[in-house]
C-alpha cells in the first residue's frame, strides 16, 4: 500500500447547491476536489444499492448490484430539460424541492417521490420518443440489459412483482412467483414489459453517471472506495433469485458478549456457503467484479463472517451457535471464500495499486483470522481509541503498514465527540502524544489529533469528514432506531464551505499534516 489519507463521507451527505436533498452521483468529482485541498487522496463512500420506501440505511438494500436512483442527478438525464422538470414537479412540488435542499437531515420520506415523479417524466419521453422507435440510445440501452442481464434481469423482475404485490416480500407472493416458475415468469415479462424497461433504464442512466463521476474523480487524483455488505437483506431481488443458497431458516447475529448477554440478532438470512459452493461461489464472485467497476477500493464489512457465521433458528429461544464449528473448518472456509474473492479482483483489470479489497476485522476476531487475512495480504483496522493493551494505548508508529487506521468510523462519533468519553488519564496521554496540553483549545486539539493520526505506520488513514471539519455530529448510532440515523448531511453546500475563510484555513492546516506525514 503506498501511503495515503481518506475521507468517509456518505454519498447522502454530500450537499451542494444544486442537489435535491441528498448528496448525486455527479457530485463525487465536486467533493473529491474538496477532499484533495486538504491533503486527501481517497473518498470512501457508504454502499449506494437501491433501498425500499422507508429504509434508510444502506445496509438494508433490494439489491447487491443496482444503484438508488434517488442519487441520480436529475439535469444530466438527457431526457429531461427545465420545462419538463418543471411541468413534472408542478408549483407544489417547486416548494417542496426548495424546502428539502434546506434541510439539516435527508428527509427520506420526501426526497424519494419527488425524484421518482421526475425520472418518471423522464423515462415516459424516453420510451416514446427512443424505445419504441428503436433508436440508436434505444439500442445502446438494450446492450446494457444484455451486458448486465446476470443481476439486472432478477432486478427488474422482482421489482415489477413486488409493485404489482403493493410493496410486500417475495416470500408472501403467489407459490409461482415466490418460487420462480418459469411460465409465470415469463407471463411477468409480457405483461409489464414497460416495467421491466423502466427499471433498467433507471440503472442504465445511474451506471453512466456513476462512470463518468470516476473519470472526472480520477482526473482530480482521487481514488474511490466503496463498502459491501457482508450479507443482502432477506427481502432482496438476490435472495429472491437465489434462496437456495441463503439459510432461511435462521437469522444472522453475533455472539453474546460483555455487552449483550444473549447476543444480537440482526434479522438477516445467512449464507448456506455449501450450496454457494457448488457453483464456485458464483455469485459473490460476480458481486465482486461488479464492486469492482463501481470502486477503487471497497471494504468488506464483517470480514469474520467470511470465516463463520453466528446463526439461531428464527422463533427459537437457543443462544445460537457458530457455522461452521471448529478452528479448522472456520479457517479453512475463510480461505476459501475471500480466496475466491482476492481471485477475481486479480483478474481485473486497472490502475490502481492494490489492495484493492481491505478486511473490516472490528470486534472480536479470533487469532486464526488475523492469520488468514496476513496470508493473503489483506490490511484490516486500527481505530485508535480500541487500539489498547489493558489500560495503555499502542503506539499508531508501530501499527503494520499493510493496515487502516482512523479515530472512529461511521458507528461511532467522530473524535471530537469521543474525546469526552475518555477518561482524565486518557486525555492527557492522548494530548501528550499528539503535542499539545491537556488544556488546548477544541481546535488546537482537533488539529493535533489530526496529526496523530496522519504520522501512524498505517499505509492508510481515514477521517470522517465531521472530523475534517472538526464536528461532533453522527452518521449513526447502532443498535438505535429513529431520524437522526443515516441521514446527516454535510452543514453547508460545498461551494460555500469553500468561501468559508475558517473552514479554508483549517483544511490548510489539515494538508500540511498530511504532507508532513508523508500522505
Amino acid at each position: 500500500m503506498h501511503r495515503q489519507a481518506g475521507v468517509v463521507l456518505p454519498l447522502f451527505s454530500i450537499r451542494t447547491r444544486r442537489d435535491w436533498g441528498i448528496g448525486q452521483i455527479s457530485d463525487l468529482p465536486v467533493a473529491a476536489a474538496w477532499i484533495r485541498r486538504a491533503g486527501h487522496r481517497l473518498l470512501q463512500v457508504l454502499p449506494p444499492h437501491e433501498l425500499s420506501a422507508g429504509e434508510t440505511s444502506p445496509y438494508g438494500a433490494l439489491t447487491a448490484f443496482g444503484l438508488d436512483p434517488i442519487y441520480l442527478d436529475v439535469a444530466a438525464v438527457e431526457d429531461l430539460d427545465s420545462s419538463a422538470v418543471d411541468q413534472a414537479l408542478g408549483a407544489e412540488g417547486k416548494r417542496e424541492l426548495e424546502r428539502i435542499r434546506a434541510t439539516r437531515n435527508v428527509d427520506y420520506s420526501a426526497v424519494r417521490p419527488l425524484k421518482k415523479r421526475v425520472l418518471s417524466a423522464a423515462f415516459d419521453r424516453f420510451y416514446e420518443r427512443e424505445w419504441l422507435r428503436s433508436t440508436p440510445r434505444a439500442a445502446s440501452l438494450a446492450r446494457f440489459v444484455r451486458e448486465e442481464s446476470g443481476w439486472l434481469d432478477d432486478l427488474a423482475l422482482y421489482t415489477a412483482i413486488r409493485d404489482s404485490r403493493g410493496g410486500w416480500g417475495w416470500e408472501s407472493w403467489s407459490e409461482n412467483h415466490r418460487d420462480r416458475v418459469p411460465q409465470a415468469l415469463q407471463k411477468v415479462r409480457a405483461d409489464q414489459s414497460r416495467r421491466l424497461v423502466e427499471v433498467a433504464y433507471l440503472q442504465w442512466i445511474a451506471s453512466a453517471q456513476w462512470q463518468q463521476a470516476c473519470v472526472r474523480m480520477r482526473e482530480t487524483g482521487v481514488e474511490l472506495m466503496g463498502d459491501i455488505p457482508f450479507v443482502v437483506c432477506a427481502e432482496s431481488a438476490d435472495v429472491w433469485s437465489h434462496a437456495s443458497q441463503f439459510q432461511l431458516h435462521v437469522s444472522l447475529g453475533a455472539p453474546p458478549d460483555d455487552f449483550s448477554a444473549d447476543g444480537q440478532d440482526w434479522g438477516l438470512p445467512a449464507y448456506d456457503w455449501l450450496a454457494m459452493e457448488a457453483d464456485g461461489l458464483a455469485w459473490l464472485r460476480a458481486r465482486t467484479r461488479h464492486a469492482a467497476r463501481l470502486y477503487d477500493r471497497f471494504r468488506l464489512d464483517h470480514v469474520v463472517g467470511y470465516f463463520r457465521q453466528w446463526i439461531r433458528r428464527k422463533g427459537s429461544r437457543d443462544r445460537g451457535r457458530f457455522d461452521p464449528e471448529g478452528v479448522d473448518a472456520q479457517r479453512a472456509r475463510g480461505l476459501r471464500v475471500l480466496g475466491a474473492i482476492l481471485d477475481e479482483l486479480s483478474q481485473v483489470r486497472g490502475e490502481v495499486i492494490g489492495p484493492r479489497a481491505i478486511a473490516e476485522d472490528l470486534g472480536v476476531i479470533p487469532p486464526f483470522a488475523r492469520d488468514v487475512l496476513d496470508q493473503l495480504g489483506m490490511p484490516g483496522y486500527r481505530v485508535l481509541p480500541w487500539e489498547k493493551d489493558g489500560a495503555r494505548f499502542r503506539d499508531p508508529l508501530a501499527f503494520p503498514t499493510s493496515s487502516v487506521a482512523s479515530w472512529s468510523t461511521h458507528d461511532t462519533a467522530p473524535i471530537d465527540r469521543w474525546w469526552d468519553d475518555f477518561s482524565d488519564d486518557d486525555r492527557k496521554f492522548l494530548a501528550a502524544r499528539a503535542g499539545v496540553p491537556a488544556d488546548a483549545s477544541a481546535e488546537a486539539r482537533s488539529l493535533a489529533l489530526l496529526g496523530d493520526l496522519y504520522r501512524s505506520s498505517s499505509a492508510m488513514t481515514l477521517v470522517l469528514a465531521q472530523e475534517l471539519l472538526g464536528l461532533r455530529d453522527r452518521i449513526n448510532v447502532p443498535a438505535t432506531v429513529g431520524e437522526q440515523n443515516w441521514s446527516w448531511r454535510l452543514p453547508q453546500a460545498i461551494e460555500d464551505l469553500e468561501a468559508d475563510a475558517n473552514v479554508s484555513a483549517r483544511l490548510d492546516a489539515i494538508r500540511e499534516l498530511t504532507v508532513a506525514a508523508g500522505r
